[in-house]
């Protein structure tokens, strides 16, 4: 596998992320928000928010937006990229989960809604999964002992990709 589609595999496992904007004045905002879909061919994220929300003014002052996804304790992913504030009836009802409700009263066509779109510019991620847990244990262990720094092996551990 790719380390592009690892990193699409890993970003899958991932139901709610921190997405950060850069205020006008320069300061790092972060939110929790549900990844309403990822687009298997472009990798670009899709959020729901209101068009109200300080978000969207963030991202109309700073383009710059960032993604980042952390699991229990073996995953890590942070994803950079262009933040965009999109009017979309047609694509929010095919996004549409009942669970929105809550935020938007009106439905897919409330007139609030907007699709908050992050398009990838680069990600960085570290796994630690499985056989690839047991090799940081060991690499940590070895360098602990050793007074060195682990190895991370990239490509499968780790690795830095442009999108």
């Amino acid at each position: 596998m790719s380390q592009r589609e690892k990193i699409f595999e890993m970003l899958k496992g991932f139901d709610t992320v921190m997405l950060v904007t850069v205020t006008g004045d320069g300061r790092v905002e972060s939110r929790p928000m549900q990844v309403a879909d990822i687009d298997d061919r472009t990798g670009n994220l899709y959020f729901f928010t209101g068009r109200d929300s300080r978000k969207v003014d963030e991202v109309m002052e700073n383009e710059q937006v960032a993604v980042v996804c952390q699991d229990e304790r073996t995953q890590y992913l942070s994803i950079s990229g262009v933040g965009l504030v999109v009017h979309d009836p047609t694509r929010a009802r095919e996004l549409w989960k009942e669970p929105y409700r809550v935020w938007f009263p009106d439905g897919p066509d409330d007139p609030t809604l907007r699709l908050f779109v992050v398009e990838p510019r680069l990600a960085e991620y570290w796994d630690q999964r499985g056989t690839n847990k047991l090799e940081y244990i060991f690499e940590a262990a070895k360098a602990y002992v050793s007074g060195d720094r682990p190895k991370i092996d990239e490509g499968d551990q780790h690795g830095r990709v442009p999108l």
